[in-house]
């Protein structure tokens, strides 16, 4: 009896020792920074002088900014795990020499950082681009597109492709081929294979990269501010009110509503894929 006193004590000795750096952890990394950024945006707008929640939820311009920030993230999640899906699916399901160089080379763009990879767009699609120069000499007017909406989708798409076309080829290696043969000798077609075995046994990774894409692309700031776009989107819209009008208020409020969108995003995707998960168990 007393032996098992002695574990149950030794037991929540552990238990505190552990718990002490979590809750340290939780409280210098999360609670203060948040809940500084919560109050902060309940304080007024110095502008209208109302509370800066109901300002940003009030005035056009900064509903503008969230509706082309969701509308672009969405768009680009979307579009990334289209393209990466069926790269990966051919690259796990064919075998051919140079396929690692390859996978290294898709991978590689990760490495770098918005600014580098606005800089990219830029020399595509800016004023002295490699399109503009090209529709230039064949006599047509300049094509630019680094500054648009266009140029800023294709940033964030060249950010977002490296970032999850790995877990897709390890998802796609995964399938069991033995489900997918299964169906063939069934007669099965193969678009009826594709939306019956390989998309659902996929699903949950794929829910999980467009959650991480989509949130990515929400906060993304380097490219956007290189691009140097008129577009108003969010990390734009935090960053000029923080910096150059020194609203506080707004900003931080801003940035509340960013962060409640990324986290609703990954919750949202985190219960799908779970779902996912137990339909195909």
């Amino acid at each position: 009896m007393t032996g098992k006193i002695r574990s149950k004590s030794q037991m929540m000795k552990n238990q505190i020792v552990w718990f002490i750096p979590t809750i340290i952890l939780f409280i210098a990394f999360w609670l203060i920074p948040f809940g500084y950024l919560v109050i902060l945006g309940a304080s007024p707008d110095q502008n209208t002088h109302k509370v800066a929640y109901w300002s940003i939820i009030s005035q056009s311009q900064y509903l503008t900014s969230f509706i082309t920030t969701f509308f672009i993230a969405a768009l680009v999640a979307l579009s990334t795990v289209i393209i990466s899906t069926i790269v990966a699916y051919f690259l796990a399901r064919q075998h051919f020499v140079g396929k690692k160089l390859l996978l290294s080379l898709l991978t590689f763009p990760q490495a770098f950082p918005g600014a580098v990879v606005g800089f990219f767009i830029i020399m595509l699609g800016g004023r002295q681009g490699l399109f503009a120069t090209i529709s230039q000499s064949m006599g047509m007017s300049k094509l630019i597109f680094a500054y648009s909406l266009v140029g800023l989708f294709l940033g964030y798409l060249y950010f977002s492709i490296p970032r999850v076309i790995m877990t897709l080829v390890a998802a796609c290696e995964k399938i069991d081929i033995r489900l997918e043969e299964a169906a063939r000798s069934l007669g099965a077609s193969r678009w009826r294979i594709l939306c019956d075995v390989t998309i659902p046994s996929l699903s949950p990774t794929i829910f999980s990269s467009m959650s991480i894409c989509f949130a990515t692309s929400i906060g993304a700031f380097g490219t956007a501010f290189t691009l140097g776009t008129d577009l108003n989107v969010l990390p734009l819209t935090i960053y000029n009110e923080f910096t150059n009008y020194a609203n506080f208020a707004v900003s931080a409020a801003l940035s509340v509503l960013m962060g409640l969108l990324c986290w609703l995003a990954l919750v949202l995707t985190r219960k799908l894929a779970g779902q996912q998960w137990k339909n195909l168990l």
